[in-house]
């Protein structure tokens, strides 16, 4: 009986790991979702809010390592146990770096809102949607120990890649033309960066389940099949 209760309370130790991960997860996409929609919509309103949502994603970046680290040491997990816990550490890491792009972002919102816009964003909140499209996507591969979802995921940064050379390319353009455009052109390139960045870290979350997965370490490698 007394193995029975050790059991139970190990599994709920595991299954609180992970809805602590699926938390932050929902922070980081909501913080990329309302900072671009503040960019989009010229409304810095919405940006508070971002800042609330930061301080609760640094708390659960120090709360998950610590419920990590006392599994590993209480109850030396070995196998997939083993590697649910080190690919939840190294999650951790990813989203709370997500939030850290995030507030970027919000930085580069506050100088834009301030003075009329460059032009219309139009390739800005496509590579956010496919940004946050594949961190929600990662995080459901980590629930669900999905390998073939991660890497439909991965896929799709060549997407975000594409759209971030597309801004660059065009805003090189704006700058030619008129170097009083520089200064805002310079905060979009930016953000285009940061979103680049988010979609890089959900890419790094979905290597990391196919290693949970798998056993199989596909970072700089070609994924299994």
């Amino acid at each position: 009986m007394m193995g029975k209760r050790i059991s139970e309370h190990y599994t709920e130790q595991l299954e609180g790991i992970r809805e602590l991960v699926l938390r932050m997860g929902g922070l980081a996409e909501a913080m990329t979702r309302q900072v671009v929609q503040a960019l989009v919509q010229r409304d810095g309103s919405l940006l508070p809010e971002v800042r609330s949502m930061e301080l609760q994603v640094n708390k659960l970046h120090v709360d998950i390592d610590e419920a990590c680290l006392e599994i590993i040491a209480l109850r030396q997990p070995a196998g997939y146990d083993l590697r649910f816990v080190t690919a939840a550490i190294k999650i951790n890491t990813d989203m709370e770096r997500i939030g850290d792009h995030a507030i970027n972002i919000l930085e580069k919102t506050l100088s834009l809102l301030a003075v009329p816009p460059l032009k219309p964003l139009i390739d800005i909140p496509k590579m956010a949607e496919v940004a946050q499209e594949m961190l929600k996507d990662a995080l459901d591969a980590f629930v669900n120990g999905d390998v073939d979802l991660a890497q439909r995921t991965i896929a799709r940064d060549d997407i975000v890649d594409q759209l971030k050379d597309d801004i660059f390319l065009e805003l090189i353009d704006y700058m030619s033309a008129d170097a009083s455009t520089i200064p805002k052109a310079m905060d979009l390139i930016l953000v285009s960066r940061c979103l680049e960045r988010i979609a890089d870290h959900a890419t790094n979350i979905c290597e990391y389940v196919i290693f949970m997965v798998l056993g199989t370490d596909v970072r700089h490698r070609e994924y299994p099949s």
